[in-house]
């Protein structure tokens, strides 16, 4: 069984999503990787090198400096010709890919695995993640989407796969990129952070939360989330939320400060190594998942917590 990958990339880098994924298809089969760009050989070569991958598709074209999904999907569609199964990480990118490559196939997509069980079945998260249900899918080829914080990551060096060039094809005409607008920070990124320090209605404001959250995520070296209701509020932005709806982690540290622990919210973070809350409501969700819970007015513990380290 020959499975292909989506290499996510920025042009530079591989998303360590990417090397979660290739665990997961290994566990399938021979692991080939698909790099899509504009002058993506750098990117190719990096993929080459990831543990457990045996051959790297690179395909290069001006349509596809911007991997828009309508561009990338045609080129994935076309080489599963002579593969058995589709991955990509349940990331923004891939979640925008994979279904357009499971419609040019004409198969149902399989989301969000958790496992694989067999070259067919897997298991994946239903309602919240309060149950797990375990899929079978009679395609003959599939499209598959991967929870990246249920597997192990491959090692970044050590592989030695050919890299071969693939014909990307032309412009599909159906999108066009216009802008991007990128938030930029100093702190790790949410979804690879070891440490997260993630924020809730309970802050009261922008002001509030800035004040607190950020003095405690930059003394820990963290990144900051924040849930849904924070985000909607308008507390932080967009990129922070941490949830069902938002992104999906697993640190080795969660703190959670005034999140009263919503299912949505959970969903997201409940796979931490280790949660700490804070919250005045000692009947809040949170402490049901939390390793070490403490109890108090947030406005006063993260203060004197921030001043001690």
């Amino acid at each position: 069984m020959s499975v292909l990958v989506l290499v996510e990339h920025d042009g530079v880098h591989i998303k360590d999503a990417t090397r979660a994924t290739v665990t997961a298809a290994g566990k399938l089969g021979e692991v080939h990787a698909l790099v899509a760009g504009n002058n993506a050989d750098g990117v190719a070569q990096a993929a080459a090198k990831i543990a457990g991958v045996a051959k790297v598709y690179v395909a290069n074209s001006a349509a596809l400096e911007h991997q828009l999904a309508e561009a990338v999907a045609q080129v994935a569609a076309r080489l599963m010709d002579s593969h058995d199964a589709f991955l990509a990480p349940a990331t923004t990118t891939g979640k925008n890919i994979a279904p357009r490559v499971a419609a040019l196939l004409d198969v149902m997509q399989i989301t969000d695995i958790l496992s694989v069980e067999g070259p067919d079945t897997f298991t994946r998260p239903i309602y919240a993640g309060n149950a797990i249900a375990t899929v079978r899918s009679k395609d003959a080829r599939k499209v598959i989407t991967v929870r990246t914080t249920t597997f192990e990551k491959a090692a970044a060096e050590g592989g030695s796969a050919t890299v071969e060039q693939v014909d990307a094809g032309g412009d599909p005409g159906i999108s066009s990129f216009v802008g991007l607008e990128a938030s930029k920070s100093e702190r790790p990124e949410l979804t690879s952070a070891k440490v997260i320090v993630s924020g809730g209605r309970a802050l009261g404001s922008s002001e509030q939360f800035h004040a607190l959250i950020d003095p405690l995520a930059d003394k820990l070296g963290a990144a900051v989330g924040a849930s849904r209701a924070a985000v909607d509020a308008g507390y932080a932005p967009n990129d922070y939320q941490v949830g069902q709806t938002g992104k999906i982690v697993a640190p080795q540290v969660y703190i959670a400060i005034g999140i009263s622990g919503a299912i949505q919210h959970l969903a997201g973070m409940k796979d931490s190594k280790t949660i700490i809350a804070i919250n005045k409501d000692e009947e809040a969700p949170i402490f049901q998942v939390a390793d070490i819970g403490l109890v108090g007015d947030l406005f006063k513990i993260v203060p004197e917590l921030t001043g001690k380290l």
